[in-house]
């Protein structure tokens, strides 16, 4: 089981990854939006911002999140880990509950973009 502090640094290297993506995967991320990251597994919520196509962690807190996020994710720290490290894809993930998230319609599919 992963640790809180490797979910931390799968967040950190996702914000990079974002940083250093191509231009089409920049633009789609270069926008403001709050964010929640539950791992359900050591219940635990990491929230922050997307914004200029990097992830900033502001806050962890135990229990889901307090807050409604405009982009909310949950998944095992495990899968979190694995996504980041691309031994798990997304699209797998989430249409087989792996991975939950929720967002504003627009956001869905600029999302889809970067994932």
């Amino acid at each position: 089981m992963a640790t809180i502090q490797e979910c931390r640094e799968a967040l950190d290297r996702l914000s990079g990854n974002l940083a250093r993506a191509d231009e089409g995967v920049r633009g789609a991320a270069a926008f403001d939006r709050s964010l929640s990251c539950h791992i359900t597994d050591l219940d635990q919520t990491f929230t922050g911002r997307l914004q200029a196509g990097r992830i900033r962690v502001d806050a962890l807190t135990p229990g889901p999140p307090a807050d409604k996020a405009e982009i909310r994710l949950a998944m095992t720290g495990d899968d979190l880990v694995a996504l980041v490290a691309g031994e798990l894809k997304f699209a797998k993930a989430w249409a087989t509950g792996r991975v939950r998230l929720e967002a504003g319609f627009r956001d869905l599919l600029r999302l889809k973009t970067m994932l």
